[in-house]
């Protein structure tokens, strides 16, 4: 249950890992995010230690970087095989897919880079497009899987994965990670938790490599119009009663002062979680945590959206659709058409994430220059903290097939595209060449990679820092450059709203000083089940998902809320005992 984030701009992705998904055209059906990134933080909280950057010094694909040691025990990380090796591979892309002049999915600057510095040639046996889930990528790799035509290196997700396994299909990576990946992959592998590397492994065995994503950059938090609350006499709000006061004066107050009642109070669109203007984080308020699960007070595993806490944060909900708070078409507009009417600045509040200034809050300054949007942490309904709800950020693993010659293979690519990406070696121009730059999301064309967990809350750590003590020289190239954006607008040497998007997010009163405040008091709410869809899940979880959907949507727009407790006799009878139990089960065995 993670959700697919569709940026508008194509400089988006160089910081939100590959875990996020689904805002200006709607939203998609999916939990957290692959976006793109995390590693940077105070000396004390450094999420990449000295010793581990070291050992892969002179490593990265720099181009002034001498030729890499033949493969063995020298350097088991980037050792080069001479002669080189030829491996199979698939891949499965998107229409976000861009390639520079001369370049192709074949022969491009990381295929290019694998060959040079690790003698490793790659051959696709297909590339297809279409990696949304159930997607022609998913359809073909299934295909594969069914017939036994598989290439030696294997992307999949975590459902191909436990099928590959059961089959025998598949390299026992274990000895084969120990050894050849190097400190700072390991690192990087571990950064969300060990959920990521459990994930994969199977009777004791890692069978696969995780592509590690954030789940923190996931988690909810509320954007005000804090000029809308300075025109009104509003303070920040400290508990839940204060942003129900908030949505209520915003929308009987005037605060656009048009002299209309055409205001609204929060934000709302038709898939209720998920994208632009959900309301995850409204629920998790109330100690109520949709579409995943927790644990109960038992200690067993229970799904969120069917506790009390739930049917408490519907009725809230209600009484605000009843008093005109929420755009009484909330039910057929999907995050882009609830973003529209935000960027019109009709709504000054939503539940959110961290990326919302960049879109489409950036819209709404771009309307209106006055307009200040600042973050807050969510707001609890009782004396109880909040624990913001995060979803599982591994959808893609990488697998070997059983018997193919250099399984190691995998660990140095991977090896390489972390060095290169945020290591100690890497350089301003070596990121522009094989990351981003001139309009290109250069590494996507990587078909091998993890990502940092902590990547863009370091990036805030490190910003911050360096703004404070005007010393730059410890940033790496993509925090130089967030530092760069965010000093422009602090300065007005650039007032371009891009830049004040990058500033509410990365900088001193920025979306991470909220998601910083999360980690370090230990908030987040991680789901406790990260294993492939249970038999039950596969055959009956859409059919509940939907009832939910539409249950929920009914309660906040006037049904009895008594209809929540019948939804959940109906949940339990309809496959969701079953579920619940194959998932405890799963727990047991994992």
């Amino acid at each position: 249950m993670h959700k697919p984030f569709k940026w508008t701009a194509i400089v988006l992705m160089t910081f939100i890992f590959v875990f996020v998904s689904a805002c200006s055209s709607g939203n998609d059906n999916k939990n957290t995010s692959n976006s793109t990134g995390n590693n940077a933080s105070s000396d004390s909280n450094s999420s990449s230690s000295d010793n581990s950057k070291s050992d892969n010094a002179a490593n990265t694909t720099n181009d002034s970087s001498n030729t890499a040691e033949p493969a063995g025990e020298a350097d088991p990380y980037f050792g080069k095989y001479d002669p080189p090796i030829n491996i199979s591979s698939v891949r499965i892309i998107n229409d976000t897919f861009k390639f520079m002049e001369g370049q192709t999915i074949d022969n491009n600057m990381w295929t290019q880079a694998l060959e040079e510095k690790l003698g490793i040639k790659i051959k696709y046996d297909w590339v297809v497009s279409g990696d949304q889930p159930g997607g022609q990528g998913e359809q073909k790799m299934n295909v594969s899987i069914a017939s036994g035509d598989l290439p030696e290196f294997i992307p999949v997700n975590a459902k191909q994965l436990k099928q590959l396994q059961e089959a025998d299909e598949l390299e026992d990576l274990t000895a084969i990670y120990e050894k050849y990946a190097s400190p700072f992959l390991k690192e990087i592998l571990n950064q969300d938790g060990p959920a990521s590397l459990a994930s994969a492994t199977f009777g004791g065995k890692l069978m696969a490599i995780p592509n590690t994503g954030s789940s923190m950059d996931g988690a909810a938090m509320i954007w005000i119009r804090k000029d809308w609350l300075d025109k009104l006499g509003l303070q920040p709000p400290q508990r839940m009663d204060d942003v129900l006061a908030i949505s209520d004066a915003f929308t009987t107050k005037d605060p656009d002062g048009d002299g209309k009642p055409n205001s609204y109070g929060i934000a709302m669109n038709k898939d209720l979680y998920g994208g632009f203007a959900d309301i995850t984080g409204f629920l998790n308020s109330y100690h109520a945590y949709p579409k995943t699960w927790i644990k109960d007070a038992s200690g067993n595993i229970v799904y969120g959206s069917i506790q009390p806490e739930m049917k408490t944060a519907l009725a809230a909900l209600q009484a605000m659709y009843k008093k005109g708070q929420i755009d009484k078409e909330f039910g057929v507009k999907d995050g882009g058409k609830e973003a529209e009417l935000t960027a019109s600045g009709k709504i000054g509040m939503q539940f959110g994430q961290m990326w919302n200034p960049l879109w489409p809050l950036v819209d709404n300054k771009k309307n209106d220059p006055n307009a200040l949007w600042q973050s807050y942490p969510l707001a609890s309904a009782d004396d109880q903290p909040v624990t913001p709800q995060v979803g599982f950020a591994t959808g893609q693993y990488f697998a070997v097939k059983k018997g193919a010659a250099h399984p190691e293979a995998l660990l140095k690519m991977i090896n390489l595209f972390v060095e290169t990406g945020w290591g100690e070696t890497t350089t301003p121009e070596n990121y522009a060449k094989y990351f981003t730059s001139e309009g290109f999301e250069k590494f996507k064309n990587m078909p091998f990679q993890a990502w940092p967990s902590r990547k863009n809350l370091d990036i805030h750590l490190h910003v911050t820092a360096a703004l404070d003590s005007k010393d730059t020289s410890g940033l790496n190239p993509e925090e130089k450059d967030m530092y760069d954006k965010t000093v422009s607008w602090m300065e007005g040497t650039n007032k371009e709203p891009l830049n004040w998007a990058y500033e509410r997010v990365f900088g001193k009163e920025g979306s991470f000083v909220v998601i910083n405040q999360y980690v370090s008091g230990n908030l987040l709410k991680l789901t406790e089940f990260y294993g492939a869809p249970t038999p039950a899940m596969v055959e009956k979880e859409s059919n509940l998902q939907k009832r939910e959907l539409e249950t929920f949507t009914k309660i906040i727009m006037g049904d009895s809320v008594d209809t929540f407790d019948k939804f959940v006799e109906e949940w339990k009878k309809l496959g969701g005992d079953q579920i619940t139990q194959e998932v405890n089960d799963w727990a047991k065995n994992k």
